[in-house]
């Protein structure tokens, strides 16, 4: 399999350094940090794909090179599908993630929600990658479980200390190890299913 060097287009370090991980383990793949100097792409999107696909094209764009990129999205039933696609930005300008879990669990207390039947939830993943020719690729990865009452456990970001994946005795995903989370999560799942689908492809990132 020939090589190839994929631009990460993510300026989030914590999901940067995850997918590092994820794809990694890819032999003959090379992943470049996102450059200093490309700014931020805005997310106008519509759906987690549109945002993907903005974030991929903007580095590939910029640099000359096969970007890969995604969006992610925590959807959650009693919400009507909310955060979704503003799952970053859920708490408003200046959003952290302290912030967002804080509403999060503000607006579930709000409708009522009370226990694990009435908190279900999952994690959407689309993993993009742009290549310099213009064509592009992408899939999607998810997770279902439960939004805990309280925030629990010290590792991962975002919502993972008050997301439980089903299957793990109720664990947060910031209560797993990387390792583990990787192997179940919705970015892990979106990201080894592109390198399945680079593999089967036979081609190399550049799109020469």
């Amino acid at each position: 399999m020939p090589g190839r060097t994929y631009v990460l287009a993510s300026a989030n370090v914590d999901k940067a350094a995850e997918i590092a991980a994820i794809l990694g383990v890819v032999p003959g793949l090379t992943l470049v940090p996102r450059p200093a100097d490309v700014p931020d792409v805005e997310e106008t999107g519509e759906t987690l794909e549109d945002n993907a696909r903005l974030k991929a094209r903007a580095l590939c764009e910029a640099t000359g090179l096969a970007a890969v990129a995604d969006d992610t999205g925590l959807e959650v039933e009693a919400l009507d599908g909310a955060p979704g696609v503003y799952s970053a930005r859920f708490s408003g300008e200046g959003a952290t993630y302290a912030t967002n879990v804080a509403k999060l669990l503000s607006e579930l207390e709000r409708v009522g929600a009370v226990g694990p039947a009435a908190r279900r939830a999952r994690f959407r993943s689309v993993a993009f990658l742009a290549r310099p020719d213009g064509t592009e690729v992408w899939v999607e990865g998810e997770v279902t479980g439960v939004i805990t009452p309280e925030a629990r456990g010290s590792g991962g970001f975002g919502y993972d200390p008050v997301f439980a994946p089903d299957g793990f005795d109720g664990r947060t995903f910031a209560e797993m190890s990387a390792d583990e989370k990787h192997a179940v999560s919705h970015r892990g799942r979106a990201f080894r299913a592109l390198a399945r689908r680079l593999t089967a492809d036979g081609t190399d990132g550049t799109g020469a």
